[in-house]
């Protein structure tokens, strides 16, 4: 219900992206948790269903691709390099900039898979030795981040290919970029969830190995 209130919100508002359906939902729902003394094990045991379907609908996302798939084969390169870029620099920028303001090794290994989608990022974080709970909300952070400065950085830089769109938005934002892209057409809402599912897969695999190698 909260949800399709912030929706209504937002096309009344005139779809601008400071308003984006997620951030006014998380709002809503801190101010009525706050104003109710609900605490957070109590809220997450009641949303328990809605948390075991992020996985298939992660998986799911994968379906629209098949409509593109010719599109693919033209530019799979160019998708491989991007993505390996696009993930060493979230890791690298995000640890970094931690690293830099003093903050902890587990506050550091925490930050370091923020651009993937919560199921993943969750995992690799109680895998690497970070707070769990801190990483599921800083990933909803960095994909509404994603989706209010989007239209800027498209503007900016003058991209106006929709699957250009749809893959940063997926790489940077993950499932909540994903679902902003949908919003801008299907190819780029394809390429978006192709994004996220290569960053969550190389985010996985190369993580660890960083970590390992800068010895945390």
């Amino acid at each position: 219900m909260v949800f399709i209130f912030a929706r209504w919100l937002h096309k009344r508002l005139g779809g601008l992206s400071v308003f984006h359906p997620v951030l006014i939902s998380i709002l809503v729902l801190v101010a009525l948790l706050s104003l109710t003394g609900t605490d957070y094990d109590t809220y997450f045991e009641g949303a328990q269903f809605i948390h075991f379907l992020l996985g298939p609908a992660t998986v799911a996302l994968a379906v629209p691709l098949c409509d593109y798939f010719d599109r693919l084969r033209q530019i799979w390169l160019p998708v491989l390099v991007a993505s390996l870029c696009g993930v060493i620099t979230a890791i690298i920028s995000a640890s970094g900039i931690a690293w830099l303001l003093g903050a902890g090794d587990k506050t550091i290994l925490t930050l370091a898979p923020k651009s993937v989608t919560s199921p993943i990022a969750i995992g690799i974080v109680e895998k690497i030795g970070g707070y769990p709970s801190m990483a599921a909300g800083l990933v909803l952070m960095t994909g509404i981040l994603g989706c209010v400065l989007a239209p800027f950085v498209f503007r900016l830089f003058r991209i106006e290919d929709d699957v250009a769109r749809g893959f940063a938005l997926g790489m940077s934002a993950h499932g909540i970029g994903t679902a902003y892209a949908f919003g801008i057409s299907a190819a780029a809402g394809a390429f978006g969830g192709l994004a996220m599912g290569i960053a969550g897969l190389l985010t996985s695999f190369l993580l660890p190995l960083l970590v390992s190698l800068f010895g945390f």
